[in-house]
């Protein structure tokens, strides 16, 4: 993993971590045990497909750069699915609070994009590698040149 990648990683991860935080602490508060267990399962269910879909991205950016613009597009999309199912899924349990769960995925999903996002336009990638201009640069100047 790149250093970029890790910032990214953990700059998105530690607000999405003190929202899950805040959301145990006030779902516990209204809905006792059982919605704090479900806001924390929500946080984590968000943050492990976040982190999953940030990892498959770099990945992809990796090895098949030409396809990483449509595949962040499929991948928000998959994510947004696998949420759905998730909540599907769990919709009548009664092993924690339904709507505490939903809640703090939701928050949770909420604060990794706004955090991932700001990430990125924090982020100062370079976009052409200096040296490659450079080295272009040398074996182009004209002939007699000062360089």
């Amino acid at each position: 993993m790149q250093s970029n990648d890790a910032r990214t990683l953990l700059q998105s991860a530690v607000p999405t971590a003190v929202a899950g935080v805040v959301a145990v602490v006030v779902s516990g508060v209204l809905a006792g045990g059982k919605g704090a267990l479900g806001a924390a399962v929500g946080t984590l269910v968000a943050g492990g497909v976040m982190a999953l879909g940030l990892f498959v991205l770099q990945r992809t950016a990796r090895s098949l750069p030409h396809l990483f613009q449509s595949m962040g597009l499929v991948l928000y999309v998959v994510q947004f699915l696998i949420s759905a199912v998730v909540l599907a899924v769990f919709r009548d349990t009664t092993l924690f609070n339904t709507r505490a769960f939903a809640f703090a995925l939701l928050a949770a999903v909420l604060v990794w994009t706004g955090a991932q996002t700001r990430a990125h336009l924090k982020a100062k990638i370079l976009y052409v590698d200096p040296e490659s201009v450079d080295a272009h640069a040398k074996k182009s100047a004209p002939a007699g040149s000062a360089t």
